[in-house]
Formats: C-alpha cells, sequence, structure tokens
C-alpha cells in the first residue's frame, strides 16, 4: 500500500472490516442511500487547461497577482477575466491571498505571528523548516502536495500528498516532520491551514517557534519556491499523471532521488541529505 493515498488506505481497511450491506448500514444510521454513491461531477477539460496554464506562469513567476495573470492569458488569446482567474488561484491555493476554497476566512481566534527570518540566515539542520503546500496537475485534474523544507540543507523532511487543502495532510505531514527533527523555527503563510488551533497547538508542544509571512511575500518563501520550480520543472510538467495513484508513485521516486542523489551547487555539489544528516 506504499502508493495509496491517506484516504485509499483508510477505504479500503473501512472495506475489508466491512460486514453489513450498505442498505442495512443506511437503514442504521438513517441515511438516504442514493447519497452514498454520489460521484462528485468531475471538472471540464477547460477548467482543466486552463488551471494547468495559470499554474504554469505562477511557477515560473510567483511574484504575479491575478491581474497579471489574466493579462497574459489573454495576450495568450484566452477570453478569461480578472474575477474568474483570481477564482481560480483562489481554487488552487497559489498564494497567501488565495489559500483555497472555503479556507481563507480564517477563524476570529486564530493566532497571527510575526515574521522572525529578516536578516536571519540558516545556520545548521532544524536550524528553519518552511512548509507551504502546491497545485500538481494530472491528466484530468489535479492534487496539492504539501511539503516540509529545511532550509539549511534543502531537504525534504516530510511530504504528503492529497486531493483537497483540508487540514488533515498538514497535519499528517507535520507529525511525521517531527518524528524525524525538530527545528527551532517553522516558517509558513497566514493560510487557515497554519493559522488553525490544531497546527499551533502541534508546533507550540514541541517548542516551535512560529514565522508567519505576510500575504503576498513570495520572497520570504523563496527555498520552497524553488523547491516547487524544481519538482515541476523536474518531474511534474514531463510527467503526464493518470490518476492520482501514479502521481503519488511517480513523486515518492523523484522526491526519493532529489533528497538523496540530486546534488545542489549551492551546497557544494553535495546531495540535501549528505548535509542534513552530516551533524
Amino acid at each position: 500500500m506504499q502508493c495509496l493515498s491517506r484516504e485509499e488506505r483508510r477505504r479500503l481497511v473501512d472495506w475489508e472490516q466491512r460486514e453489513l450491506p450498505v442498505r442495512t448500514q443506511a437503514e442504521l444510521l438513517s441515511l438516504n442511500r442514493s447519497g452514498l454513491y454520489y460521484q462528485p461531477k468531475p471538472p471540464s477539460p477547460e477548467e482543466v487547461a486552463l488551471k494547468h496554464r495559470i499554474d504554469e506562469i505562477y511557477t515560473a513567476h510567483p511574484y504575479y497577482g491575478y491581474r497579471r495573470i489574466t493579462a497574459q492569458l489573454q495576450r495568450e488569446g484566452k477570453e478569461v477575466n480578472h474575477k474568474a482567474i483570481a477564482r481560480h488561484m483562489h481554487e488552487m491555493g497559489l498564494a497567501a491571498l488565495y489559500p483555497g476554497p472555503n479556507l481563507s476566512k480564517r477563524a476570529h481566534q486564530a493566532a497571527i505571528y510575526p515574521y522572525l527570518l529578516s536578516n536571519v540566515t540558516a545556520s545548521a539542520p532544524n536550524h528553519i523548516w518552511g512548509i507551504d503546500i502546491t497545485y500538481i496537475r494530472l491528466r484530468a485534474g489535479w492534487m496539492y502536495l504539501v511539503a516540509i523544507l529545511d532550509w539549511y540543507s534543502r531537504y525534504v523532511v516530510s511530504w504528503e500528498l492529497d486531493q483537497s487543502m483540508q487540514l488533515p495532510f498538514v497535519l499528517e505531514a507535520m507529525h511525521r516532520a517531527l518524528a524525524r527533527g525538530m527545528p527551532q523555527i517553522c516558517n509558513n503563510d497566514q493560510g487557515s491551514q497554519f493559522t488553525s488551533q490544531e497546527y499551533i497547538q502541534l508546533l507550540t508542544a514541541h517548542g516551535v517557534r512560529i514565522s508567519m509571512v505576510s500575504s503576498g511575500r513570495a520572497l520570504d518563501t523563496i527555498f520552497t519556491e524553488r523547491l516547487w520550480r524544481t519538482i515541476k520543472y523536474e518531474e511534474v510538467y514531463l510527467k503526464n499523471y493518470d490518476s492520482p495513484r501514479q502521481a503519488r508513485c511517480s513523486l515518492t521516486e523523484y522526491l526519493h532521488f532529489y533528497n538523496e542523489r540530486r546534488i545542489h551547487q549551492s551546497l557544494e555539489y553535495r546531495t540535501p541529505a549528505e548535509v542534513y544528516f552530516a551533524h
């Protein structure tokens, strides 16, 4: 089950343990049986193609907002307006201003932390981590990738792939990262996943200081932005994933290569793993 997603693993376990027929379960829970078989309508090919192109533009120019991306698309002959592009970026989570569907309204009690990294340089492994989410395209849809990156070594400490940007996949990735190492500071944007009580409590319980980037300041997450470009140019854009499972398996192989075998000029031609585990 190595290449199965969290949701796929859960469904498989549920299926293996299921003893009652669906009809009986529905009756016991007072549910409409037809709702159990509901399949959401897939996105149209036009929407998929447009979002893929938005992702390409944003990956190349992470400082572009929705107006510039709209202008670029119009120059390419696409009939789009800035409101539609802003909505798509909102759904894709491509900037702090657009963290995702129904996720941009943070809870009133959510804490906002200051940015701690002005004039600060990572001095050792586990000094500074960065966490972020990016859009991963499939042939007929998309997924979301969250990764925790050690800024000193460029080592991807943990990652998770899911079909939504809901909080659980972020927490799962962070739990695995904290089982491997303990950063002094973790840097993230102000998206609702990272201002949620569960996320804040997880880091503070481990004594991790939280640094938050203001909306629209992509340069404050420059190492993670470089990681996204590397993953997309060397892996995602060269492939055409047919399914979530194929995306997961291929990204698993690539991220292992990235950590263990891909040398970085900025690391004096060493691999992230060599630098991360050298101390």
